[in-house]
């Protein structure tokens, strides 16, 4: 029985990838800031560990407590909705923090047992906004392209160790609650001159339109660590799928 290690499952991407897991006779450790046993099936199975991917101890706290592990899925992470005009360096820290130097952390935590028995998987959940840009959008984009580069640097540095390195690349995701929790980020320095492009934005977001379903990322994770011959790059949803295509990703 294999254990899989997720980050940022207390909604989203990664509740459901814990849950797609579990589900599939895996062990499963799930982590978040302040877990939350309430939203999980009982399962021995399932661990809940409390992370911080932003902070060094908490992570060397998790890692210890949850001994080994064949798969790591890094999914933490913060959204931002802003013009960068309007948006405070501390806020742009605080995203790449997570997103992206906390991914980095938790995949240098993990290498030295990966390495020790040449095996292991990590898997980096980033998004298509990295494939084709959208407004209001610079620091978060910033933050996951930095992951993007990262992993495909990374999987070539891991070869002779046989551990594998997938991107995982959602598209639009309105059903979690990723752009909710990115909402205090924007209200608290949103600049007016801004205000027309955000309107057509919304607009847009409210026609009807492919969209990426928190179970289609959890398909993708699973495909890229259970699948010897996945891709290294695995769009997740619908539109995810169009546009990587339309890029030729």
């Amino acid at each position: 029985m294999k254990t899989i290690l997720i980050t940022g499952c207390s909604s989203g991407f990664g509740y459901a990838t814990a849950c797609y897991f579990l589900e599939r006779g895996w062990k499963v450790i799930a982590t978040m800031r302040h877990p939350r046993p309430e939203l999980f099936p009982a399962s021995e199975h399932l661990r809940l560990l409390p992370l911080d991917v932003s902070n060094t101890e908490s992570i060397k706290k998790a890692i210890a407590e949850a001994g080994d592990i064949d798969v790591l899925v890094n999914n933490a992470g913060i959204g931002v909705l802003t013009s960068l005009e309007g948006t405070p360096m501390s806020t742009v820290r605080e995203v790449f923090e997570t997103n992206t130097l906390g991914t980095i952390a938790m995949t240098q935590a993990v290498l030295p047992q990966f390495r020790a028995k040449r095996s292991g998987t990590v898997i980096n959940v980033t998004s298509t906004v990295t494939l084709k840009s959208l407004p209001l959008l610079a620091v978060y984009t910033g933050s996951k392209a930095a992951v993007n580069a990262f992993t495909e640097s990374l999987a070539i540095e891991l070869q002779p160790f046989n551990v594998k390195v997938h991107l995982v690349l959602p598209g639009l995701a309105p059903t979690t609650d990723f752009g909710k929790n990115a909402m205090p980020r924007m209200e608290e320095t949103f600049l007016a001159a801004y205000q027309p492009m955000l309107d057509g934005i919304m607009a847009g977001m409210q026609q009807p339109q492919p969209t990426t379903k928190a179970e289609d990322v959890a398909a993708a994770v699973w495909q890229a660590a259970t699948d010897p011959n996945a891709p290294m790059r695995i769009p997740a949803g619908e539109d995810a799928v169009a546009v990587a295509n339309e890029v030729g990703y």
